[in-house]
């Protein structure tokens, strides 16, 4: 009894951390605001692509089309409106030469050409078919920080009213250029909205102030931190300004769920006669190895984006792993030595004292207080509100224990009814349709995206988005005729231009007759690679990149999925020595996310809810989210399953009784992964709250995602299924269980304990009497 009683060991790693707490903190201020410094002005060198492949024919061309062709590919467009007079009236056609002119002359531009310029084959396509609107290109060089910095200088001069006519700016590089600036708006208003929201929420969920601002201080150091590592990663590679939202999202989302743990399972094991240092210890090697599992999860299904050579995917890895790490890292580091220092008064300034006491006024008889309320865990806190997790948090447990009892009572029908509804929401991305990022990612008030869609509606063709072929090797003008017969002939071009002849180089010009990357461009592409040549021919345009970009991952895709899984296997067996539940978790993480990728085509593809949601749907998704939007939820799908999966495993290491651990671990742990799951989707939304489409649809779907997980999967899939899975579930042959016993870890103690073999009788009839 003696050996039972003994308070547990304050570990290495607990003594360490805590040493010298108030230096830690000192040291973590210190850090922070060196990470201020070091990741200010991060926004402004990050890029607004990245969705193609480098290595693919396509990228290949364009940059040799850059380098002797520059006017091949304009990047700027300028829509001269001549209102209610024709472009071809004289005073509009002579404003238009002097604005073509003043363009050729300013630094940074080249191959200037307009309608008022261009030979009459190729002018028709410049011209709007009312005959009120026409074109002027141009190409911005440089790179994209150069080319947007070229772009805000002539911009205003060139914008506005220019005698008989009114000039729009718009073109690729005013679409990446205007999208960045927006998305850089949007982050600070979406921070503005989640930071308050979210300390008010972690108020309800903790009751004491105090606790509630330790998960928001982790996640803000994980922020800055991650700022700096992402500016220190611009000197060597390109990096996405998308990424800064997974950035704020994660570092918010996952710091509250790290901290919301550690601090729960403080407080659970402060009671009145516990040092803190001693609960701090207890805390550490049960809660914190789960955090460092969770951590790693999440890491492994960000890193699998590094597979894929786009370097918008790879950014979400950097920042993805970047900002995970942290916010491990400071949860496990720094929130002990606040909480060493806090102590009991961890639980200070709880507002939830002001309604119990307005209850206590207007009822008959006064409730409980947390103290005197049956804990939800084994150490039942005795100081303020330890053990408690929220408000009525006995209650909570009792309406966790009755669901664990319901969904475990008909697990057959939950299982299955479960999967049908999950699979039946998944349904809509059978008919998914894969595009490219282009002017309707913004909103229809944008500048470039007006540009645009006057050019889609009003122009013949596809100004500005055809497709370029690029002939490299020594020709006769006869073989160039030749060339060029063949590929007019083929059944989506509506028009060839060129050739144009440097050296031993020429490119042609292709314009479908669609547009410029639907389904007929994207076959066109495909076409005219099978096109036979006497000279070496290389593809290239927004369709061309577009095909490139999918080959590319459907090349990789199988490659990430096996490496997601093989290491989430391994981690997961780790954690719970089961060969059985490794394989549950990845095949229902993989099913808590058919709901996202269904309404992501039914509301972002078909364009359901456009109007309330306030986006343009282009009919299609951009190849890379799908990507993108599955390692994230995954990974923040089994961060949630290691919670939940640690906390029936160690009760399954204590007793052997396979229904009440998973009944256990639910209890425990379902109110505090809800709770976690709707902070995280306040911030998802919050981001969701971009004007920029992909940026909400990656927002508002993995808010979906994670809900849906920790409601559905989560409280009913996982019990339902570890039920008729039965004793089964913790099944691993011998050489394996030898391993687990080695190397494996729970949240349990100093080690894991094997699960006895069969139930003791006390215990059987302690459950007999439970049911």
């Amino acid at each position: 009894m003696t050996e039972v009683n003994r308070p547990p060991r304050v570990g290495g790693w607990t003594r360490f951390v805590t040493a010298r707490p108030r230096l830690s903190l000192l040291a973590a201020l210190v850090i922070t605001a060196l990470a201020v410094l070091a990741g200010s002005g991060v926004a402004d060198r990050l890029g607004s692509g990245g969705w193609e492949d480098p290595n693919a024919e396509s990228t290949y061309a364009t940059k040799a089309l850059e380098r002797e062709f520059p006017a091949s590919q304009p990047n700027l467009l300028l829509l001269v409106d001549a209102g209610d007079a024709s472009v071809d009236d004289p005073a509009v056609a002579a404003e238009a030469r002097r604005i073509a002119a003043r363009l050729a002359g300013e630094k940074g531009i080249t191959g200037v050409g307009s309608y008022w310029q261009a030979d009459p084959s190729a002018a028709a396509a410049l011209r709007a078919e009312d005959g009120h609107e026409a074109l002027i290109a141009a190409r911005i060089t440089g790179e994209e920080k150069a080319a947007g910095e070229t772009l805000d200088r002539i911009a205003p001069e060139f914008r506005g009213a220019h005698g008989p006519v009114e000039v729009r700016v718009g073109g690729p590089v005013a679409v990446r250029h205007e999208m960045q600036t927006i998305i850089q708006e949007d982050l600070i208003r979406a921070e503005v909205i989640a930071l308050p929201v979210t300390l008010v929420l972690l108020v309800m969920v903790f009751g004491s102030a105090v606790a509630a601002l330790l998960p928001l201080g982790i996640g803000i150091v994980a922020i800055l931190g991650t700022n700096a590592v992402l500016r220190g990663l611009t000197e060597v590679t390109d990096v996405s300004v998308f990424a800064m939202n997974l950035t704020t999202a994660l570092g918010l989302g996952l710091a509250v769920d790290y901290a919301l743990f550690i601090v729960r399972r403080f407080r659970e094991e402060l009671t009145a006669d516990t040092e803190p240092l001693t609960a701090v210890g207890a805390t550490l090697r049960t809660a914190g190895r789960t955090v460092l599992f969770s951590a790693l999860t999440v890491a492994v299904s960000l890193a699998a984006m590094l597979l894929f050579p786009q370097y918008f995917l790879r950014s979400f890895a950097y920042a993805g792993i970047a900002v995970v790490l942290l916010a491990a890292a400071a949860a496990l580091i720094l929130l002990p030595a606040a909480l060493v220092l806090l102590g009991h008064r961890v639980n200070s300034l709880d507002l939830r004292r002001l309604f119990r006491r307005g209850r206590r006024a207007s009822g008959p008889q006064a409730p409980k207080t947390s103290a005197q309320e049956p804990g939800t865990s084994g150490t039942s806190g005795t100081s303020g509100t330890s053990g408690a997790t929220g408000p009525s948090s006995a209650s909570q447990g009792k309406a966790w224990a009755r669901t664990a009892n319901l969904v475990m009572r008909r697990a057959p029908f939950f299982a299955l009814g479960t999967t049908a509804v999950l699979v039946l929401l998944g349904l809509p991305f059978l008919g998914v349709k894969f595009g490219t990022a282009d002017d309707r990612q913004l909103p229809s008030s944008a500048e470039s995206h007006v540009v645009q869609q006057h050019i889609r509606d009003g122009f013949p063709g596809s100004p500005g988005g055809g497709l370029e072929v690029l002939a490299e090797g020594r020709a006769t003008q006869t073989q160039y005729a030749d060339y060029k017969e063949r590929i007019a002939a083929l059944p989506e071009v509506l028009r060839v231009d060129g050739p144009l002849v440097q050296g031993d180089s020429a490119y042609f010009t292709v314009l479908p007759k669609g547009e410029a990357v639907d389904d007929p461009a994207q076959r066109l592409v495909d076409e005219l690679r099978a096109t036979q040549a006497p000279f070496d021919t290389k593809v290239t345009g927004a369709a061309a990149v577009l095909v490139d970009s999918k080959d590319a991952i459907a090349e990789r895709l199988p490659l990430a999925a096996a490496f997601i899984a093989i290491v989430t296997l391994l981690l997961v067996f780790l954690l719970t020595g089961s060969v059985l539940i490794p394989i549950q978790a990845v095949v229902l993480n993989a099913l808590s996310l058919t709901a996202m990728f269904g309404a992501v085509v039914w509301i972002f593809q078909d364009g359901h809810l456009s109007g309330l949601l306030g986006f343009t749907t282009p009919g299609s998704i951009e190849t890379t989210l799908p990507v993108l939007m599955f390692c994230v939820a995954f990974g923040l799908s089994m961060d949630y399953g290691v919670f939940l999966l640690s906390r029936i495993k160690e009760e399954y290491a204590k007793t052997g009784d396979h229904d009440q651990a998973v009944r256990h671990g639910l209890q425990r742990t379902g109110g505090l992964i809800t709770a976690a799951a709707v902070i995280l989707a306040v911030v998802m939304v919050a981001i969701g709250t971009s004007r920029v489409t992909n940026t909400k649809m990656l927002g508002l779907g993995i808010a979906l995602a994670v809900l849906m997980d920790a409601m559905i999967v989560r409280s009913l899939l996982v019990p339902a299924v570890m039920r008729l899975t039965g004793r089964a579930t913790w099944w691993a042959p011998g050489p394996l269980r030898r391993f687990h016993e080695r190397f494996g870890v729970s949240e349990s103690g100093d080690e894991a304990t094997p699960a006895p073999a069969t139930e003791p009788t006390q215990e059987r009839d302690k459950v007999s009497a439970h049911r």
